[in-house]
């Protein structure tokens, strides 16, 4: 808020001035109504391996983080550049492997990836989108510069975290909102649903029938998608309610079957269909990869795109973006260590309780080494994960993230905090949500703002003017 010189930031003053004014005691207020409504509302998330509670409120911090429009503007079209080009990634690695030949990337990292569905070679998703919704997760680390952090490509979540917390804060600060030109985030549901029908298959008519597949209320994120289900005004289905007939996908209703279309899937690649993957899987359908490489039913995201948010496979982003573009990216990589490179994990091993260190198919914090905040015991037993598995993993600079007012046991603090815009693709190009969702590391000095680690959320303003 008061930027590298002290001063207010021109996007910050009207808020400063506000919190000058607000009566002692009104912050906190507002944040224990704010609790009290997400506790009525059932607003949780599962955190696994947790004995004492299976789920919990995600805590949310009631000071906005604001983004001037200019500022915005840069961010939305790096944002589009990137997820153009992972699409073309995407298309290409599943189609004529052109980054493949001319080298721009190992063969061997995207073809013997975890992520890669060899079952999508030479197919084609409806309308040939692969990442329909895409989360891309921005840290920012000085007055010129953010960084993309890593791309959410699988089945990225919070965006449910995003409308809830704006509707909390117009209902907690009205005034607030009167004075501020912030643009508005309600409109995702309207944007996703055009993005869905428009990657219907070719043959669903005018009024393509959609459903939001979930693999059901033991999920951490089940909240988000009967949240996502309402909003969008589509059934919430488990696979038990579909069926495949003649190459078709079904919903099972009280009256009769219904032919589905588009399948917004909150299940991992594994556990879609297993007669094709995991044969024990009782989430997924029977059958249903059969129909979509029949092209009759569409998935979003698509099949096999678990590649393109893979953590090696982001550091050739800058490559891939100049490879399928021309351009520079508008949006810089964190600077990274591939420790499958010798010389790479050597200056690792050498700094090791300096890094961030990441399993390359991690998400959630989980499996990480953040070495500055971490012991000697914990440093040395990730040296042995790493000399034994080196492929697994990356490794980057502990990076001076950018901090944001928070509040904290009613007073105003920093906390560092990252930024994950929600990215839409369809026929008709890419869209950015105008906003997205603010992570906030709650403990003082902490870099972690994942919410499985205990990090917070806030509302994010992005300004008209």
């Amino acid at each position: 808020m008061s930027g590298m010189g002290g001063e207010v930031r021109d996007s910050y003053r009207g808020l400063a001035r506000w919190l000058a004014d607000a009566p002692e005691g009104l912050l906190q207020a507002r944040s224990r109504q704010a609790e009290l409504f997400f506790r009525r509302m059932g607003i949780t998330f599962a955190v696994y391996g947790e004995a004492e509670s299976s789920e919990r409120l995600i805590p949310f911090d009631v000071v906005p983080r604001i983004i001037g429009a200019s500022e915005w503007a840069g961010l939305e079209a790096g944002l589009v550049q990137r997820v153009n080009v992972i699409n073309a990634f995407l298309s290409d690695i599943y189609g004529k492997q052109e980054c493949l030949k001319a080298g721009i990337i190992p063969a061997e990292l995207v073809l013997t990836n975890p992520y890669y569905v060899p079952q999508m070679q030479g197919r084609r998703p409806p309308r040939d989108i692969w990442v329909q919704i895409a989360g891309v997760d921005l840290v920012r680390t000085g007055e010129d510069g953010f960084y993309v952090l890593e791309d959410n490509c699988r089945t990225p979540s919070g965006v449910s975290y995003m409308l809830e917390n704006r509707e909390m804060m117009m209902r907690l600060f009205p005034d607030l909102f009167a004075d501020y030109p912030v643009r508005p985030v309600e409109t995702y549901a309207d944007m996703l649903l055009a993005s869905l029908r428009g990657c219907a298959p070719l043959g669903a008519g005018s009024d393509p029938t959609i459903v939001l597949l979930t693999p059901g209320p033991y999920n951490s994120a089940y909240y988000e998608h009967s949240f996502l289900a309402d909003k969008l005004g589509v059934e919430l289905v488990e696979g038990s309610d579909l069926f495949v007939d003649d190459d078709h996908v079904f919903m099972r209703t009280t009256q009769g079957r219904q032919r589905v279309d588009v399948i917004y899937r909150r299940l991992d690649d594994d556990f879609l269909d297993p007669l094709m993957f995991r044969p024990d899987s009782a989430l997924g359908v029977p059958g249903l990869m059969t129909a979509y490489q029949a092209g009759n039913v569409a998935l979003a995201n698509a099949v096999g795109t678990g590649v393109a948010d893979d953590k090696a496979v982001y550091t050739y982003m800058p490559e891939l973006v100049r490879f399928y573009t021309g351009e520079e990216p508008i949006l810089k990589n964190v600077p990274t260590w591939r420790c499958r490179e010798p010389e790479a994990l050597k200056e690792v091993l050498s700094n090791l309780d300096q890094l961030v260190v990441k399993e390359v198919g991690g998400s959630g914090g989980y499996g990480m080494l953040v070495g500055p905040a971490s012991t000697k015991a914990e440093v040395e037993a990730f040296r042995k994960k790493l000399i034994n598995d080196p492929d697994d993993f990356i490794a980057q600079p502990t990076l001076a993230l950018s901090t944001a007012p928070t509040l904290d046991k009613g007073e105003l603090s920093s906390r560092h905090v990252d930024l994950r815009p929600f990215v839409l693709s369809s026929p008709d190009g890419v869209k950015v949500a105008p906003g997205g969702l603010t992570r906030v590391a709650l403990k003082a000095g902490s870099l972690v703002v994942n919410s499985s680690q205990g990090g917070g959320t806030k509302d994010t303003w992005v300004l008209d003017v």
